[in-house]
């Protein structure tokens, strides 16, 4: 295998004291992935896998970062396995004859540590470790996460009470300790879909500081683009109160702190892209008024009976005094929107209006509970869907993008669509499919009313759609889309269709469903679409 050139990046070992084993390659050498007890073969010897035990560290607390590149040749040669709590730095001047256009630099963070936190019975929850680990194995069975590493870090106070205030942020770093044991749950009870454990302040910690370690790193030019793969999720976290399964808002703290603490950094303008199922309504709050953010959210609201069951999602919703214009909310009417509706909305709104706030980087609350077969999101976004929307998103700041984990609670959904997200970042081309449906009627009666709605502050809007753009022959019913993704086996040729009277059929158990209301045990009653109130 070749070894390209990476030598702007080098090893810097937090620890003295570490131990390696050196294994000899064969053409057919075997390795165990993490978190993984069956044994993978690789068909080819690898240069760029190195298994380090660190002193004093667990092997499973730290994730590895994929980058265009592998690690230095003489770093790794012989080494296999994964790298545990190592950092890498860049040290920014490139060396003869190496190119830093030739590979695009992409980080992910990685850390168990966050897996500390679930419900404190190990009752099932939605919102679980096994989100974060189904992504990660994912990431590592296809050789994403094998060439460099960040570390993650826990936010200080300060930059946590950027956007909480300090009662808040003090709630959440005590919450763990044993002083709070006999009264955590009744603190988790007065709050909206939230629960506590030993772990939680540590997880909640990890995930804000991750974010603002790989924006900050992107920022500095040291990768191209990052991903963060984090829990608990953020976005719906205000000001003064966890909610929705979010303790802190992970992507508006790394968002204040590139504005507002690292200003030498050069990011003036951060485009928010909030694609998970639910309004973002934590984010939304904290740049309300704020015109070096443009906040984008296109969620289910079904007019305020979709979680967070308010008001706060709806398209007249667009800032105030200096910030209005720099909040566009996308409220679906309906559930069972897939790729063609939100393509519709990028081309149409989203991309127009980026086209024109020329954003120094582009933070996205990247929830995958859009995605097909997610249990609480009842939408239909296929990996594939996610690529584009994400690709569509990288011909602006120079494709300086960070994802960061919100929702998502289908296991198979997640990882399929993350691994589908990195394809994007590493190579930036969407990853292969392909969707036949298209776009509800009801889809286009919502980018009209946002498009006037904004058109005074973004004359890209007030242009009229074209009249066979928004009226093709299209279906009411549910979208069934095609993709070439994992969900289909590459042997089967059977075409995948699906004929209208199963199409009917369908929807006349789906819209009972939709209606059914569902008791708690608590005397709390639910319809069927928010049995889960969700992050």
């Amino acid at each position: 295998m070749d070894v390209l050139n990476l030598a702007q990046w080098r090893l810097k070992l937090k620890h003295k004291n570490f131990e390696f084993d050196q294994q000899n390659f064969s053409n057919e050498l075997t390795t165990k992935l993490p978190g993984d007890h069956t044994e993978q073969h690789v068909g080819a010897p690898r240069t760029d896998w190195v298994n380090l035990n660190v002193t004093g560290r667990s092997k499973e607390k730290s994730g590895v970062a994929g980058a265009g590149g592998t690690l230095r040749d003489e770093l790794a040669n012989g080494l296999q396995g994964t790298i545990p709590q190592l950092g890498i730095e860049s040290m920014g001047e490139l060396e003869p004859g190496e190119s830093r256009s030739s590979q695009r630099l992409v980080g992910i963070l990685y850390d168990e540590r966050m897996c500390k936190h679930h419900t404190p019975d190990d009752d099932y929850h939605p919102e679980n470790p096994n989100r974060i680990k189904a992504i990660w194995s994912k990431l590592v069975a296809n050789n994403i996460p094998q060439r460099c590493v960040l570390n993650a870090k826990e936010a200080a106070d300060q930059n946590l009470q950027a956007v909480h205030s300090k009662n808040h942020v003090n709630l959440i770093r005590n919450i763990s300790s044993k002083k709070f044991d006999s009264r955590r749950n009744r603190i988790a009870s007065k709050f909206n879909s939230i629960y506590f454990n030993e772990g939680s302040s540590e997880a909640a910690y990890l995930a804000a500081g991750s974010v603002i370690e790989v924006a900050e790193k992107v920022a500095k030019g040291e990768l191209h683009s990052a991903a963060a793969i984090v829990r608990p999720p953020g976005h719906h976290a205000e000001h003064d109160e966890a909610m929705g399964f979010c303790l802190f808002n992970n992507v508006a703290v790394a968002t204040s702190f590139l504005l507002d603490e690292r200003p030498e950094l050069g990011i003036k303008k951060i485009l928010i892209v909030d694609w998970d199922v639910h309004h973002g309504n934590g984010t939304q709050k904290m740049f309300w008024k704020d015109p070096r953010v443009l906040f984008f959210s296109v969620h289910r609201h079904e007019f305020g009976c979709f979680y967070p069951a308010n008001d706060d999602g709806f398209y007249t919703m667009i800032g105030e005094g200096p910030g209005a214009g720099y909040n566009i909310n996308v409220p679906w009417e309906n559930g069972r929107c897939g790729d063609a509706d939100y393509l519709a909305v990028w081309d149409h709104i989203l991309i127009p209006v980026a086209k024109d706030f020329d954003p120094d980087m582009i933070i996205v609350s990247a929830g995958f509970d859009a995605a097909v077969g997610d249990p609480l999101g009842g939408c239909c976004v296929t990996p594939y869907g996610y690529s584009v929307l994400l690709k569509k998103l990288m011909d602006f700041a120079h494709g300086k993008i960070v994802l960061a984990l919100e929702g998502g609670y289908n296991l198979d959904s997640i990882a399929n669509s993350f691994l589908a997200c990195m394809e994007v970042l590493l190579e930036s081309k969407p990853f292969a499919g392909s969707s036949e449906a298209k776009p509800f009627e009801s889809t286009w009666r919502v980018i009209q009313a946002v498009r006037k709605k904004l058109s005074a502050y973004w004359p890209a809007l007030a242009e009229e759609i074209p009249l066979e753009v928004t009226n093709p022959i299209s279906s009411p019913l549910p979208h069934l889309l095609i993709s070439s993704f994992d969900y289909e086996d590459e042997g089967d040729k059977t075409p995948n269709t699906v004929s209208e009277n199963t199409v009917a059929v369908v929807q006349d158990i789906i819209e009972p469903l939709s209606r059914l209301k569902v008791e708690d045990g608590h005397g709390r009653w639910y319809e069927g679409a928010m049995l889960w109130f969700n992050g």
